[in-house]
């Protein structure tokens, strides 16, 4: 089963022409790259960031699940220093957390954009390929002929589409996603920072 399936994949991407390597190989490198980022970009617990910071301070939570709760916990160990510049060290700490949410967003989205223009080049390629056959009067040839220029037309597109639909509706998803972290992680820096306010007040009383 798995030979036929391989045969007819092969065939496939023969059809289609030259173009059809790349785009397969972006489809490969797109669906990593949106696994990794699916696996990246974890929340943790689902306690809202309130609950999480109350319990991380009273020593109750377990080890951090995901970019959030980790936060949180980084956030809380700087409460607990005797550093006076809390919201800069929280800045300069997040700042890995927040690289690895942005992490291979611009090479999806680079393949999202250039596999239907890949598509594109092949039917251009399958059309000049079939009106060639058509001056010549050539309906079957070595190189494909008008059957052939017309599947390398429809083939690419076919595949480009494939690729591009997918990845975007994906990759969109998953911006939504490393928005909303993110917006977690701005909330922990002003919840520390109001508990450091609480704490200075404490210690001037």
């Amino acid at each position: 089963m798995f030979e036929n399936f391989q045969d007819t994949y092969l065939n496939y991407i023969s059809e289609g022409g030259f173009v059809m390597l790349p785009i397969a190989l972006g489809n490969f490198i797109m669906w990593y790259v949106l696994g990794w980022r699916f696996y990246s970009l974890r929340r943790g617990s689902t306690k809202s960031v309130r609950d999480l910071v109350s319990l991380y301070i009273k020593g109750t939570e377990r080890k951090p699940r995901g970019l959030v709760d980790s936060a949180i916990e980084m956030g809380v160990d700087i409460l607990k220093s005797t550093n006076k510049r809390r919201r800069k060290l929280m800045h300069e700490a997040f700042a890995p957390i927040i690289e690895v949410t942005k992490q291979y967003r611009l090479l999806a989205k680079t393949i999202v954009i250039c596999a239907p223009l890949l598509g594109l080049l092949g039917t251009v390629g399958g059309m000049i390929e079939m009106f060639d056959s058509l001056s010549s009067q050539e309906f079957f040839s070595q190189s494909g002929g008008i059957a052939g220029g017309i599947a390398q037309a429809l083939f690419t597109t076919q595949l480009g589409l494939t690729v591009a639909v997918p990845g975007m509706i994906i990759g969109r998803m998953l911006e939504r996603k490393e928005e909303f972290i993110q917006h977690e992680l701005d909330q922990v820096i002003e919840m520390v920072c109001a508990l450091e306010k609480e704490q200075d007040r404490d210690d001037e009383n």
